[in-house]
């Protein structure tokens, strides 16, 4: 008995099993690349690696990837969820704002990491979807499609299926998740605008983004909400997804965000500010960035999910303050 079929026959009792013909359509098709049709629910490469591991058979046999195919071959896939992550649960509090049984949607709040790392190797929003749900171990990454700065809260979905997993970094992928956030950057702004200008890691510090010919694409669409004598209240929407992207793009366009010292330097009182309002900018120790809304389509049913939330308190208290130093100076 070779090792893949040894391997296939410790399949779990209660592992899923799938069953497919290959169509005529596909006949002189590679293997894994028709498994990918066949089972559009997971990626090709998780396919590829259960086919290595003899979890995918061919008319009963355990066949290599590249295997050519005539079709009318009838497929058999067990579908092995093992433990992709090495977090461990912990009981910290979360705010969900949707769930069902294929994705998690969680306002994260600011000052929580994403992910366990150096320096950060428990406490995070890993750890307590872990505890919520046990089984996000079996997703790849816990399920977590794409990621928030510690210091920025706001709304994230999360995968809790394979299926939900391959759809969201589908959809991340294409450009057709609607991601939305508010943002107060320095400056009187009059109007909106787009900016679409790559980003690459900084030339000398590895920690930053910057804008570089040689990044990648990115671009983020933005427009006034509300302006105050030195800031303004605007809302950003991401054409795609880079690191620090809106971060990077607003103090590109010489506006950058409240209290991102990363991007936009010692802190800047207006003029004039009233003692509230000094006193509120000096006690705000992270970027003024917000997730606030967040649109995808169900990863089973296809139809639209939208959830939005509601600005933090502390970006609530800052507004309060501006508004009323406009007043007061006006």
């Amino acid at each position: 008995m070779t090792e893949p079929e040894s391997r296939l026959n410790e399949r779990p009792s209660d592992a899923p099993r799938l069953a497919a013909i290959v169509p005529d359509a596909l006949a002189g098709r590679r293997f894994d690349q028709a498994l990918a049709e066949l089972f559009p629910d997971y990626s090709r490469s998780r396919l590829t690696a259960w086919v290595k591991a003899g979890a995918v058979r061919l008319d009963g046999e355990v066949v290599a990837p590249r295997h050519i195919l005539r079709g009318g071959e009838s497929v058999e896939l067990d579908v092995r969820m093992e433990r992709e992550i090495g977090a461990q649960a912990e009981e910290i509090p979360l705010d969900i704002r949707y769930e069902d049984a294929e994705v998690i949607v969680v306002n994260k709040p600011p000052g929580l990491v994403v992910h366990p790392g150096a320096g950060n190797p428990a406490g995070t929003l890993q750890n307590a979807l872990l505890h919520h749900d046990p089984k996000l171990a079996e997703i790849p990454r816990g399920g977590i499609v794409h990621r928030l700065d510690k210091d920025t809260s706001g709304l994230m979905v999360v995968a809790r299926t394979l299926r939900a997993h391959t759809s969201l970094v589908e959809q991340l992928s294409e450009r057709d998740v609607h991601r939305q956030y508010a943002a107060i950057v320095y400056g009187a702004m009059v109007a909106g605008g787009r900016v679409d200008a790559p980003i690459g890691r900084h030339a000398h510090d590895r920690l930053k983004q910057a804008v570089r010919e040689d990044g990648r694409d990115a671009v983020t669409h933005y427009r006034v909400r509300e302006r105050f004598r030195a800031m303004t209240l605007v809302e950003c929407r991401l054409e795609t997804g880079r690191t620090h992207q809106i971060r990077v793009h607003m103090a590109h366009v010489r506006h950058p965000l409240v209290g991102d010292a990363q991007y936009g330097g010692l802190l800047k009182l207006p003029k004039g500010a009233t003692p509230e309002l000094a006193s509120a900018l000096r006690g705000f120790r992270r970027q003024a960035l917000h997730a606030e809304k967040l649109e995808f389509a169900h990863p089973k049913t296809g139809k639209p999910v939208a959830v939005e939330a509601e600005r933090p308190a502390d970006m609530e208290a800052l507004l309060v303050a501006l508004r009323a130093d406009s007043r007061e100076n006006g």
